[in-house]
């Protein structure tokens, strides 16, 4: 009798011990399966989706510390072309104009109203002049605040007997604001001005 009581509660510690390793073994694949989840729903929720030309396109979201420079880059650029890049006619002008100047302070208002008071804008309209620019490089200092730029430029006047090249040198701050339509980025520039714009041919081709 008494090895038979032994056997139960010899079979009894057994059954309890594999109770034990079973209750631990389901909650360690639980605590995985909530993880793997957790972790699923967190690079779900880091994809993004662009429709572009009817088709959609996926993207990556990401900190935005990681592309502050590129996208103060981009901003600098896009400033630059909206206010260099004309064409004579006085709402194209006005059009663009204004879309850079929702990307910068009162120094971008303050340099157009000069050009527009030496009749710079006038005088392209009347003499049927074309001013193109492409941004050749934009230096940054990230390291302060805010940000510190300098851009490198190249402007070409298109008229009817030639075109002329022009070397374009600007420096200004940014600092961010709020994103919107008219700023997408979330930067404004401020204290912008023009350190170099002169002929690179002036005799033209």
């Amino acid at each position: 009798m008494f090895t038979q009581l032994k056997n139960i509660d010899t079979a009894f510690q057994h059954i309890k011990r594999f109770s034990y390793l079973l209750i631990v073994a389901c909650t360690l694949i639980s605590g995985f399966a909530i993880y793997k989840s957790y972790q699923s729903t967190e690079n779900y929720k880091n994809h993004i989706y662009i429709l572009a030309n009817g088709k959609a396109l996926e993207a990556f979201a990401a900190d935005r510390k990681e592309n502050i420079p590129v996208e103060l880059r981009d901003h600098i650029s896009m400033f630059h072309h909206y206010f260099f890049t004309l064409d004579p006619d006085d709402k194209q002008i006005q059009a663009t104009v204004t879309k850079a100047l929702y990307l910068a302070d009162g120094s971008a208002k303050t340099a157009y109203d000069n050009l527009k008071e030496s009749n710079f804008y006038a005088g392209m309209i009347s003499g049927n002049i074309s001013q193109q620019v492409q941004v050749d490089s934009v230096q940054l200092d990230m390291n302060q605040y805010p940000f510190y730029f300098k851009c490198f430029a190249t402007e070409k006047l298109i008229r009817s007997s030639g075109t002329i090249s022009r070397s374009l040198v600007t420096q200004g701050y940014a600092r961010n604001v709020s994103r919107s339509d008219n700023n997408p980025h979330g930067f404004l520039i401020e204290k912008w001005e023009t350190l170099e714009n002169k002929d690179i041919n002036p005799n033209g081709k």
